[in-house]
């Protein structure tokens, strides 16, 4: 591995360790990202004719740690005393590096936590998380997110400055505060994957930057199961990826995809996860990884156990009661009782409102009417499904399936009326 390679490796693998140390001895953060940035660009100049270190991060550190001494040292210069004379005392008593090990983990958590603070929006904490402990650039993230760069660049800005501003502690939170500020993480780390996995190939480095940060989370965080459970529904969830679209990047549905596509070391390592969540204390990312992973051991679509998987629904439901999860429940319930079934509960769905303005009722409606060849019904459940999807992607599936039912109709006319009419609610 060549030095520049070895560079970019580890800036992906230690950036927030060693944001996450300087953090904690400068006391903010932009600070700390500007000294980290110096230290690997000073990485760039001198370890292709150096060589790289034996200890690359205690050297991307202790150089940081300069960069920021001479920062704050031109600011005591031109500015009265106060707090930078304050941290420049703190980094000039700081000891060795190798003192500094058993506190990494403690740093990465105490990170982890504060850009996850319940005190910032929610978009906030999706973004400084990417951005502080991933160490992806503002354009990466706005890409990801399709918002252009400066109004990505003001969420990090406004973040930053709520932190300090509101005094938030740069702390793991104590055991009586644990658990809820646990769900908070795992909430922004599933916002990233699912972020990324639904935005077809170039969402990829967001689903990839979500299961990152779950391993790290499984490593802070061991005896916590449904740290375990997240890693796991996002492994098996991802490991169906390259199966999950064509080559002209049309939608496939998991019964149509191909199974050999599928990758089997990320369902292997899912299902071990999935398996000692559930063992544990299973919440609702665990019951939900358990559910992937009956898909991901059914050899065929034929062979899934959907009885099994509506038993799972109806746990998740007592864990996390919503009426997303019972249209998921009343889409398995259709294929393990039949389609009739199911169709009663979606409308059921409907006529309590809940989901109105929700695609995917619609167009589970359309995909059960279809099945049932009641095909003047499913014109109108897909063209309501088309009036309410964003996603390009989603509506081209949508679009075809509405052409084929229209066929069946005998009106090769897309836009003729079927003679349905939505129910009042």
């Amino acid at each position: 591995m060549g030095e520049q390679e070895a560079i970019d490796q580890i800036y992906r693998e230690q950036w927030g360790q060693i944001v996450a140390t300087l953090i904690r001895l400068i006391g903010s953060f932009e600070p700390a990202e500007e000294a980290a940035q110096e230290a690997f660009a000073a990485a760039v100049e001198h370890w292709p004719r150096q060589g790289v270190p034996a200890n690359p991060r205690a050297w991307l550190i202790s150089t940081a740690r300069h960069k920021a001494i001479d920062a704050l040292r031109r600011k005591t210069r031109w500015e009265d005393g106060g707090d930078p004379e304050e941290t420049l005392a703190k980094l000039e008593q700081w000891p060795a590096f190798n003192a500094e090990e058993d506190l990494l983990e403690d740093d990465r958590l105490r990170l982890i936590f504060t850009c996850c603070h319940p005190a910032l929006a929610t978009e906030a904490q999706v973004a400084l998380t990417l951005r502080t402990l991933c160490g992806l650039t503002t354009d990466q993230i706005a890409r990801g997110f399709l918002v252009p760069t400066p109004t990505m660049a003001q969420r990090l800005v406004r973040a930053q400055q709520k932190i300090r501003d509101a005094g938030i502690p740069y702390r793991t939170p104590p055991r009586a505060e644990l658990a809820e500020r646990i769900a908070a993480v795992l909430l922004v780390v599933y916002l990233v994957f699912n972020e990324g996995y639904n935005a077809a190939a170039k969402g990829r480095e967001l689903s990839d930057e979500a299961i990152r940060l779950g391993r790290l989370l499984v490593e802070l965080l061991p005896g916590e199961a449904e740290v375990k459970g997240l890693l796991a529904l996002m492994l098996l969830h991802d490991a169906r990826r390259e199966a999950r679209r064509s080559g002209e990047g049309e939608l496939i549905l998991l019964e149509e995809q191909d199974r050999h596509l599928w990758d089997a070391a990320k369902i292997r390592e899912g299902l071990a996860l999935a398996e000692a969540a559930l063992r544990a204390a299973p919440g609702p990312y665990s019951v939900q990884a358990a559910i992937a992973a009956v898909h991901a051991q059914a050899a065929s679509a034929g062979e899934t156990d959907w009885a099994q998987i509506v038993a799972l629904y109806d746990v998740l439901l007592r864990l996390q009661p919503s009426p997303v999860i019972e249209l998921n429940r009343a889409a398995a319930v259709a294929m393990a009782s039949g389609y009739e079934a199911g169709l009663e509960l979606i409308d059921m769905l409907e006529q309590r409102g809940e989901l109105r303005g929700y695609y995917l009722l619609a167009a589970a409606r359309a995909d059960l009417l279809r099945r049932l060849e009641r095909w003047g019904l499913a014109v109108q459940a897909y063209r309501d499904a088309l009036k309410l999807t964003t996603q390009e992607a989603d509506r081209r599936f949508l679009q075809k399936r509405l052409m084929e039912a229209v066929e069946k109709t005998g009106n090769a006319d897309p836009s003729a009326r079927s003679p349905w009419r939505p129910r009042s609610s």
